[in-house]
């Protein structure tokens, strides 16, 4: 299997969390990569430990967040950042940039927008241009009436992929 390096970066380039995964396959939600547990995760050049519960990343092609989805017993079932459109430097590396907003659903079903403190901070400290702050906003949105209402790939497309890992 293709091992594939996930790197997010902050606006300013430096490393956030980044981590080896396996490249699982592509439909069209986009391309989706999988972690098992044990799966070492780095925050920058921090190690924070190993992945607790097995989940899978889907990489949409033209989209301004990424989506993990978690298996069970992770309390959290779907967790989406809000980042730049993923790109990819090469076959094996995946990289965008995390525009602080988190769209999170629990698996009760509870859906929230977090990080809308830091999103206003880096605002500031980041220069965000205009319309980056606007593409951020409306997919963070988006995001939460999609994962609200279990919209594909929201509702049950993720499923074969995280068998596969799980």
């Amino acid at each position: 299997m293709k091992r594939v390096r996930v790197m997010y970066r902050k606006f300013d380039g430096s490393p956030h969390w980044n981590y080896e995964t396996d490249l699982l396959g592509e439909d069209e939600h986009g391309i989706w990569l999988g972690a098992p547990v044990g799966t070492p995760v780095h925050r920058g050049t921090v190690r924070t430990g190993p992945v607790e519960a097995p989940h899978v990343l889907l990489f949409p092609r033209q989209a301004w967040w990424t989506a993990c989805f978690n298996a069970v017993p992770h309390r959290t079932e779907i967790y989406c950042d809000i980042t730049t459109v993923p790109h990819w430097p090469s076959e094996t590396e995946v990289t965008a940039i995390d525009l602080d907003l988190d769209v999170r659903r629990r698996r009760g079903g509870a859906v929230e927008l977090l990080d809308e403190d830091d999103f206003a901070v880096h605002q500031v400290r980041y220069a965000y241009p205009a319309d980056v702050i606007a593409q951020a906003q409306a997919s963070a949105d988006w995001l939460l009436s999609a994962v609200g209402d279990r919209r594909e790939p929201f509702g049950s497309a993720y499923h074969p992929w995280l068998q596969q890992v799980a």
